[in-house]
């Protein structure tokens, strides 16, 4: 047990009619980077507001940092920090002044929560702009100056809740290496995402939530092996080909291919992945074949996900439609 910073059985959580959490589980390995992924309402940010002390269970229990969420929810939140979707700053004030406000409200007295802050903007690459307003900062920018406020206290565990909901390709890069600094300096991080792509960069373990119970829970690779390993792909110039591809694909495939004469593509199954594909482009080329594109493609978590809820995620919504949000 004390190899888990964050540890549930069996949460539940009632709103009227209304089950946000029904038996919810979930194990969090210290010093890594866990990921809680699932579709909106899916019990998500209920699942992490009981976790932070800021919602009552109405039944289960957890653990977070060694410490009962229920009976000492003081103690807990001594131990862990939340950044949540949205930026929790005052745009008015520079970004070391928002700092030094938080160290003050976290009661560090003002020379520690100078020192705090400036050792903070050093670790989030914010120490150049530690004197512009928050208004003046960019979407990454904001959300590295967040999650450096989530840290005046130094947590064992910090919770982030969509924390690059809205920003574009750079900041969600930016917030990526910080997270990924945050750990490898040993802060255990439980991620909610709906973004595929962010819980396969970062988490070392997936847990996938759906109606409020957790319904897998793996590596990513080991999710991703459920679905099936990898397969070959190819694509032909002409429709009248496609046939020929089947049958060729056919040879080194351990299922039936798959084709769609819409998009001249062909698809299967392949165990001995490098042996397959070099079969196959040297067969396709001997019988005169022409080929658009021809490669291997690995199951994705987009992949995983829909297999496993019977839909794909869309970030574009927000998980706080969830009824406890």
């Amino acid at each position: 047990m004390s190899d888990y910073a964050v540890r549930a059985e069996g949460l539940e959580k009632r709103y009227g009619e209304k089950r946000a959490l029904d038996g919810f589980d979930l194990a969090v390995r210290e010093g890594t980077v866990h990921g809680l992924l699932g579709p909106n309402g899916a019990g998500k940010t209920t699942a992490v507001r009981i976790l932070s002390t800021l919602v009552k269970l109405d039944g289960g229990s957890a653990r977070v940092a060694g410490v009962d969420v229920a009976s000492r929810p003081a103690e807990v939140r001594a131990r862990i920090g939340l950044t949540g979707q949205y930026a929790a700053l005052d745009e008015v004030l520079t970004g070391r002044q928002n700092l030094e406000m938080f160290g003050r409200l976290f009661h560090l007295g003002g020379r520690r929560a100078r020192l705090r802050a400036t050792e903070l903007l050093e670790q989030f690459d914010l120490t150049d702009a530690a004197g512009k307003g928050v208004g003046q900062y960019s979407g990454g920018m904001r959300r590295r100056l967040d999650l450096a406020a989530s840290m005046i206290l130094t947590p064992a565990v910090l919770f982030l809740d969509e924390p690059t909901t809205g920003l574009d390709p750079r900041g969600r890069g930016e917030v990526w290496d910080s997270v990924r600094a945050l750990v490898a300096g040993g802060t255990t991080v439980l991620l909610t995402t709906q973004y595929l792509e962010e819980a396969d960069k970062l988490a070392s373990h997936i847990t996938v939530i759906d109606q409020g119970r957790a319904i897998a829970d793996d590596t990513p690779d080991g999710l991703k092996n459920r679905v099936g390993g990898d397969r070959i792909e190819v694509v032909v110039a002409e429709r009248a080909d496609v046939a020929r591809a089947v049958k060729v694909v056919a040879r080194v495939s351990d299922g039936e291919p798959e084709s769609d004469e819409t998009e001249l593509r062909v698809h299967a199954p392949v165990t001995d992945r490098v042996a397959a594909l070099t079969e196959v482009a040297r067969t396709l080329q001997d019988e005169g074949v022409r080929v658009e594109d021809i490669g291997l493609r690995r199951p994705s978590l987009d992949d995983v996900f829909l297999r496993l809820t019977g839909h794909r995620t869309d970030a574009a919504d927000d998980d706080t439609k969830e009824v406890a949000a």
